[in-house]
């Protein structure tokens, strides 16, 4: 099997995991990583050499490669989404992770350890389902959104894009959850959630709304 080149956009603990995922599977070879931390440029992580900033991609030529961001945040992924549209993106999918046979992938998605994903389900582009999230039957992921190490959805369940689920937070079937809304975690959340908030507790009940970010 010809393996895919990628590099790995970001050189932090969340890439740690995105790396050991890349690796495990055994379905890409990393060219290197792009951080846009100037100390970090020529130094190595993880055994990969930290090749330059946003500017090294931008001045990328021939035969571009993959690319998969390896950023915890959910705008910053958006953003450098936004900037890196003559890339293309690739998933990276933890071979203990369990998706069934109809379920729809965006580009770019993380699946960690463990993470279970049921029939029916459509998760968005560059999705983070964290190690151990379950997404059951039917759930429709939004672009962007992070599931935090934990979290359980019912069936039929909708994450706005850019939305966070808090580490351990249930979502009852046939919930939503807004744009940008933060879980806290946790969290029980039995009735719906709009945009831009912030719910925590047991049930889960909106206490501030969260300033949005370009």
């Amino acid at each position: 099997m010809r393996l895919r080149p990628v590099i790995v956009y970001g050189a932090g603990g969340h890439a740690k995991v995105v790396i050991d995922i890349l690796e495990v599977a055994g379905q890409h070879t990393i060219l290197g990583l792009i951080d846009d931390d100037p100390y970090k440029i020529g130094t190595f992580f993880c055994g990969y050499k930290v090749l330059g900033d946003m500017r090294t991609l931008q001045d990328w030529q021939a035969d571009p490669p993959a690319i998969i961001l390896a950023i915890g945040d959910n705008h910053i992924r958006s953003r450098l989404a936004g900037r890196l549209t003559r890339f293309p993106f690739t998933t990276a999918v933890h071979p203990t992770a369990t998706v069934a046979r109809k379920v729809s992938v965006g580009e770019g998605t993380v699946m960690m350890a463990h993470a279970v994903i049921n029939p029916g389900a459509v998760i968005g582009n560059h999705v983070i389902v964290n190690t151990g999230a379950i997404v059951d039957h039917d759930c429709i992921i939004g672009d962007f959104v992070h599931l935090s190490p934990g979290v359980k959805l019912g069936g039929h369940v909708t994450i706005g894009s850019k939305a966070h689920v808090g580490i351990g937070a249930t979502v009852i079937n046939d919930v939503s959850i807004g744009a940008g809304s933060i879980i806290g975690a946790g969290a029980a959340v039995v009735e719906d959630v709009p945009d831009g908030v912030l719910a925590i507790g047991v049930p889960a009940g909106v206490i501030k709304r969260v300033e949005p970010i370009p």
